[in-house]
């Protein structure tokens, strides 16, 4: 049964939460502050975290941090009752799965539920040697897929572009499993949820004692991924000081802890990913230059769900047959109107949204085969939209025009304004954070 750690001082909003996932077949343990919530870690494992951010002891960050250090089986979220995208991006970048602001939307908090443990298991199942990677018919998916057979065999350090959701994981994943190191470890780290004084640590491990809170040593993920893949996501968050280390690390092939006198050599692949270009943060003197060159030996372009059209149908079949195996459902597949919107759609948010919707339709549906009803409704107007607007208005609103338009139509509901423009909220938070939306 999975298990679920409530921590919220709300006696009342917390009861509520625990007597839900009880009916949904939960396990679940309440906390009510910082104190017990800790306690609670050490008397029994936890699949999922629900942390209130402000509690009467601290802060549910206080918690997250230690999840993120030293309970990686635990997948966190964050509640609170302040609509502060600060406090959204700071959360995920810390580690949390997921922000959510109260009053709590029952329907949307199991799906993120769903979709944390998903992710949560996806990163901690044992290393299978056959590739979850779909080819594609279309021609910009067979490139990438050559591409992909081409590079994987070498030691080639790559470099995957793309835009987010477009499945840059999958493809590093790919790249490892058809190469030499397939049976070895692939560790995947999104460096955009490292803060500036962790990320050492996270990537390099620490020393008992090495810094306040060190209370044990830490292996880090380079260690860990030994004689097999590393995979950096948003590698251009990294400081300044961690891409030095980083630098070193691919040049010697050693890396040395926090804290630490002593070097440890290593055999890692490196496979680095971006959504934005760094060759302008190179630029810009945001990212080292000869670090930018020792990692781009390869580099690969995740094209967008628009580019490949053809492959969309592909996609629906996996993810419904997917869904249908966690939900322990059987839904056969999509009716000819659903077909043609998908095909209208232009997918912002990539697979990642694409994946999103059929698992909302198919937890929707009864029937054998998903409606139109299942679909949210900010999809059918925003193919509405489209529809009506002249081109020369569709192609001139910039996206941080359209974000800010969403949340003022949403009153700035970030689950909404989200769903309003067929994005997760995590790409939300994102965007509100790089246009400087508060």
């Amino acid at each position: 049964m999975t298990s679920v750690l409530i921590v919220e001082d709300d006696v009342t909003f917390s009861q509520m939460l625990e007597q839900f996932l009880l009916r949904h077949g939960y396990d679940v343990t309440v906390a009510h502050n910082v104190k017990t919530g800790k306690a609670s870690l050490l008397t029994k494992k936890f699949d999922l975290a629900l942390l209130d951010y402000r509690l009467p002891d601290g802060l549910g960050m206080d918690i997250l941090t230690i999840l993120h250090s030293n309970y990686k089986h635990t997948a966190p979220i964050i509640m609170t009752s302040f609509h502060d995208v600060r406090i959204a991006v700071k959360t995920i970048r810390s580690g949390a799965y997921d922000y959510i602001t109260k009053p709590v939307n029952h329907d949307e908090l199991l799906l993120i539920i769903q979709e944390a443990l998903s992710k949560k298991d996806a990163l901690t199942a044992p290393v299978v040697k056959a590739p979850k990677f779909i080819e594609g018919t279309s021609v910009v998916s067979q490139q990438l897929h050559e591409y992909i057979k081409l590079v994987a065999p070498t030691d080639f350090s790559v470099i995957i572009q793309g835009d987010s959701g477009t499945g840059k994981e999958l493809a590093a994943r790919s790249i490892h499993n058809f190469s030499k190191r397939g049976s070895r470890a692939f560790v995947a780290l999104d460096c955009g949820a490292l803060s500036a004084d962790l990320a050492g640590s996270e990537l390099f491990g620490h020393v008992k004692g090495a810094f306040t809170g060190a209370l044990q040593q830490k292996v880090g993920q380079f260690e860990a991924a030994n004689g097999g893949t590393i995979f950096l996501d948003e590698v251009g968050n990294l400081s300044y000081e961690i891409q030095v280390k980083l630098l070193r690390a691919l040049q010697e092939r050693v890396i040395q802890p926090v804290g630490s006198n002593k070097q440890i050599n290593i055999d890692v692949r490196i496979i680095a990913a971006t959504n934005e270009n760094l060759l302008n943060a190179v630029k810009n003197g945001k990212f080292r230059e000869d670090l930018y060159h020792r990692l781009n030996e390869f580099k690969i372009q995740v094209p967008s769900l628009h580019e490949r059209r053809e492959d969309i149908m592909l996609f629906v079949d996996y993810f419904i047959k997917q869904t249908n195996a966690e939900l322990g459902k059987k839904i056969k597949g999509i009716s000819k109107d659903v077909e043609l919107l998908f095909m209208r759609y232009d997918w912002p948010g990539n697979l990642r949204e694409l994946r999103n919707i059929v698992k909302r339709a198919v937890l929707l549906t009864s029937a054998e085969e998903i409606s139109i009803a299942a679909l949210p409704n900010e999809m059918l107007l925003a193919v509405q939209r489209e529809a009506t607007q002249p081109p020369a208005m569709q192609s001139s609103d910039s996206e941080r025009d359209l974000i800010i338009n969403a949340l003022e139509e949403t009153q700035y509901n970030k689950s909404k304004a989200a769903k309003l423009l067929n994005i997760d909220r995590t790409t939300l938070y994102y965007k509100m954070s790089k246009y400087n939306i508060g």
